[in-house]
């Protein structure tokens, strides 16, 4: 998955030849999973049509303040615009309209979105080979980068004009992998590695019976999701679940048992930086497990019933400098129990369910957390999706790491 995926894109495109090159840029950040609008300087429609733009994009584009054909007709809104982006790229950027943008010359929509853009802001310069070295264009690069917008060099090669040397916009391709890069080197997690557990276990009573719960594992995936598009190398060790994970940043771990979920987690906790422990690990399992089917025979049937490993405890007792997260499924005097659990596995935060929560528990799309850290700090949260609560979670890393 592409850390663009989700990603709001604007896409500024001002009047030079290149503007060709950006019905291809449209449909790679689609492809790559982001939502894309357009702003086209009045120019720019002389290389490229809008209907091109807005077919490819599957949004309007927008040209001008306002539609001058119909008088009724509510203006283009470029603070909107400008606060709706994630990130913001200019390509082709025109030697006009980098001047413009340096210089704060506003005269357009595009200029005025990008005046009003409160998010990272991209340029890729498109001009010939003279204009491309000429003084004043070095002078609004140097400035541009001073307000923080960021360059993406222009590449060597034929020019429109017949000469051939530097200035060529990049090719679309090469824009995409130059954002993702440019992205991931920012984001706040890169360069942690995070085991994350999810789902519940299957414990074999015979070959074809199990003893399990109702997980779904949906929270520990999206935890694992929200923590790889933080930038995070993520370990995500899953039991049983029909839950999806796509991202080039997680290696998933299928498991089974707690006895297979205790052993993945051990090989990898040492290597890691944090542990989220999202998964329902079965207490108890079967003491001796059938190698035949079971046959109804009798009216009743008892199963002999042994502890599993206690995953947790186990990492806690481990623990050197990871940040080790735990969750606690509760039902009565959920607070004292949940400070209890902190105590007894040696944990640093803890997210505590309450199945008296309407909205919790197994099986939902949404989920109702109160945060307990390692000094009893108590942080109750309104329900919200589990992708909500998935970013609170990570919220907390990052403030860990913010704060050592």
């Amino acid at each position: 998955m592409s850390v663009l995926c989700g990603k709001k894109i604007l896409l500024g495109v001002s009047g030079g030849i290149a503007a060709y090159k950006t019905a291809s840029l449209v449909r790679l950040f689609i492809k790559a999973g982001a939502q894309v609008q357009v702003i086209m300087t009045p120019a720019s429609k002389d290389f490229v049509t809008p209907l091109t733009l807005s077919t490819l994009s599957k949004n309007p584009v927008y040209s001008t303040f306002y539609n001058q054909e119909d008088e009724n007709a509510m203006w283009n809104n470029h603070v909107e615009l400008g606060l709706w982006a994630d990130y913001m790229i200019i390509a082709p950027a025109t030697a006009n309209t980098l001047s413009k943008m340096a210089n704060g010359t506003c005269d357009n929509l595009l200029l005025a979105t990008y005046l009003s853009a409160k998010c990272p802001v991209y340029f890729a310069p498109a001009m010939d080979l003279d204009m491309y070295k000429h003084p004043s264009t070095l002078s609004s690069f140097q400035k541009l980068e001073s307000y923080n917008n960021t360059i993406i060099p222009a590449e060597s090669g034929e020019l429109a004009s017949g000469l051939s040397g530097e200035g060529r916009m990049a090719e679309p391709e090469n824009i995409v992998a130059f954002l993702e890069k440019d992205i991931e080197g920012k984001l706040p997690l890169k360069g942690k590695s995070i085991l994350v557990t999810a789902g519940p276990t299957y414990e074999a009573i015979d070959p074809v019976r199990f003893i399990g719960n109702h997980s779904s594992g949906k929270m520990g995936y999206d935890i694992a999701l929200e923590a790889a598009q933080m930038g995070a190398n993520v370990t995500l060790v899953s039991g049983p679940s029909n839950q999806e994970i796509n991202h080039h940043l997680v290696e998933l771990i299928k498991v089974t048992s707690a006895e297979e979920m205790y052993q993945a987690c051990n090989n990898k906790f040492d290597l890691v930086d944090v542990a989220i422990a999202a998964a329902a690990v079965a207490d108890y399992r079967p003491k001796n497990v059938a190698s035949q089917k079971i046959k109804k025979n009798d009216s009743t049937f008892t199963i002999e019933l042994e502890k599993t490993k206690d995953i947790l405890a186990t990492l806690g007792e481990k623990k050197k400098n990871q940040f080790l997260v735990g969750f606690a499924l509760e039902t009565e005097n959920e607070i004292e129990h949940a400070k209890l659990k902190i105590q007894k596995k040696n944990l640093d935060l803890i997210v505590l369910n309450s199945l008296n929560d309407e909205g919790a528990g197994f099986g939902k799309p949404t989920n109702k957390v109160t945060f307990i850290d390692k000094n009893f700090k108590i942080e109750p949260v309104e329900l919200k999706s589990k992708e909500a609560v998935a970013k609170d979670i990570i919220e907390k890393v990052k403030q860990h790491f913010q704060n050592k």
